[in-house]
């Protein structure tokens, strides 16, 4: 019983990034980890720097074993996964066993990352492809950069709202 409300009160007070590092997540430096879940072996997830995952975003690092379980009852298998620098993830992601994110991703909203994906792409879909390379991505965003990263909530609203429709992303 007191494991149990130890474990919630970290889910409730902790950061996620402090609740990931201390079920072993290695995570590197200037990272932004929102509800993320790990599964049930985080030690086997590796983060490097400047990278931003965002809520919902689960990374797996086994299953379908089950299936197999009847004619090998001892059979377990597992891959880690490697998240390398500079990389965004969006919500609610589903990161595979044994994929590794090259440096220099973004991944986009809803993706089901089957494969290893090399640096310096964007890829989204399910299963997830290159959809992108990130110098077009760059060039595309900054073309539409409105600068309000550092207004505070309500200069954002009114600054946005006043601005033309082609100051905003058309797909």
């Amino acid at each position: 019983m007191l494991k149990k409300f130890l474990n919630l009160y970290k889910r409730l007070i902790w950061s996620p990034e402090k609740l990931a590092r201390q079920q072993g997540v290695k995570i590197g430096l200037k990272c932004d980890i929102h509800r993320v879940s790990f599964g049930s072996e985080p030690y086997l997830v590796t983060i490097g720097n400047h990278v931003q995952l965002t809520a919902g975003t689960k990374i797996f690092t086994h299953g379908a074993g089950w299936v197999l379980r009847e004619s090998y009852p001892d059979l377990d298998f597992f891959g880690k996964v490697i998240i390398k620098d500079n990389v965004y993830i969006g919500n609610n992601c589903l990161i595979m066993p044994g994929v590794t994110i090259g440096s220099n991703v973004v991944i986009a909203a809803g993706s089901v990352v089957t494969k290893s994906v090399p640096d310096d792409v964007v890829v989204g879909g399910n299963p997830a492809k290159v959809i992108d390379s990130i110098y077009n991505f760059e060039k595309k965003m900054v073309g539409k950069n409105v600068r309000s990263k550092f207004m505070n909530p309500k200069e954002k609203r009114e600054y946005l709202l006043s601005l033309p429709d082609e100051s905003f992303i058309q797909k």
